[in-house]
């Protein structure tokens, strides 16, 4: 039997290793409080359990739309929106669960005489269009940012950056802002995602092999498309995206295990969260499901994976 024994458990050693297991940190708002940052954290980046609620709350507006990701000091990094003024938030943890306020960062005026943000008025629209982003074709007329919104951290390389969406006063417009220190307390001037244009939000940017995708909500048709880019900023060009249906925002999108990709999208008048799959390199995706436990209670999600 001792011989028996020893042949299975050198067969199971030789049948090679189990893969890594890998831990999904999710961050997030909720249908109860914008004021409070909840944590969730799984195993499987489809069932997720609380870590902590009410993990965060910043001295002064709220922490909607927040994102996360691990630098190199291995400490963990948090940028939200704050809803005040022209400011992204930033909060800092060493364990995803205790959370330190960095500041909130005031974008600079960017956007005088550049073509594609919008006239600055939301409501010189063409016939037809939505008039949250005033004429996509002309230029804004204001030099003052007026909103930065949802921003996402975008890690290429040994660059730190975050993609937000700003308004002179009209619509929104993904730019790109990148820190100019490893303490990710300084940063440069936005530049423009060219190709995007104006009237877009909530755009999150991932690379894949030399392209960039960028997955972003079209606010006139309250649908997520989908476009890819050889640079991070550009130019992109629209591909078809995933039939996940219209009013969704707030897409977060994330790795999974075997090279598949998962997107997370916010039903935001359904009260539901949605999530969808790509296994051939977000070309064709998934029929959108909706996310088990969370789906009604989370608001847009950020997703981080690691290994666990």
């Amino acid at each position: 039997m001792l011989v028996v024994a020893g042949l299975l458990v050198a067969a199971s050693g030789s049948s090679g290793a189990a893969p890594p297991a890998w831990r999904y940190t999710m961050v997030a708002f909720s249908n109860i409080s914008d004021h409070d940052l909840d944590v969730y954290e799984s195993g499987d980046a489809t069932h997720f359990q609380p870590l902590r609620l009410s993990a965060y709350r910043p001295p002064s507006g709220v922490v909607r739309d927040p994102s996360i990701f691990r630098h190199t000091d291995g400490l963990y990094y948090l940028t939200y929106t704050t809803v005040d003024g022209a400011n992204i938030g930033f909060a800092r943890s060493s364990d995803r669960i205790n959370w330190t306020f960095l500041g909130a960062w005031p974008v600079p005026l960017c956007c005088a005489f550049l073509p594609g943000t919008g006239d600055g008025t939301g409501s010189a629209s063409p016939p037809g269009s939505s008039g949250s982003a005033g004429f996509s074709d002309g230029p804004s007329l204001s030099p003052f940012t007026t909103k930065a919104w949802a921003p996402e951290w975008f890690v290429d390389g040994d660059r730190v950056s975050v993609i937000l969406s700003m308004s002179t006063g009209g619509g929104f417009v993904p730019y790109l802002m990148t820190a100019l220190d490893p303490s990710l307390r300084i940063w440069g001037l936005p530049v423009p995602l060219d190709g995007i244009g104006a009237d877009h939000i909530d755009t999150t940017v991932i690379k894949v092999g030399s392209t960039y995708h960028a997955f972003t909500k079209n606010e006139t048709k309250k649908v997520i498309e989908h476009a890819v880019a050889p640079s991070v900023t550009g130019p992109y060009s629209f591909v078809p995206a995933g039939n996940w249906g219209s009013m969704l925002e707030g897409p977060a999108v994330v790795q999974l295990p075997n090279n598949a990709w998962r997107i997370y999208l916010d039903a935001y008048t359904e009260g539901k969260y949605l999530y969808s799959d790509s296994t051939d390199g977000l070309n064709t995706w998934s029929p959108a499901q909706e996310l088990p436990g969370l789906s009604g209670t989370v608001r847009h999600v950020g997703v981080m994976s690691e290994p666990a």
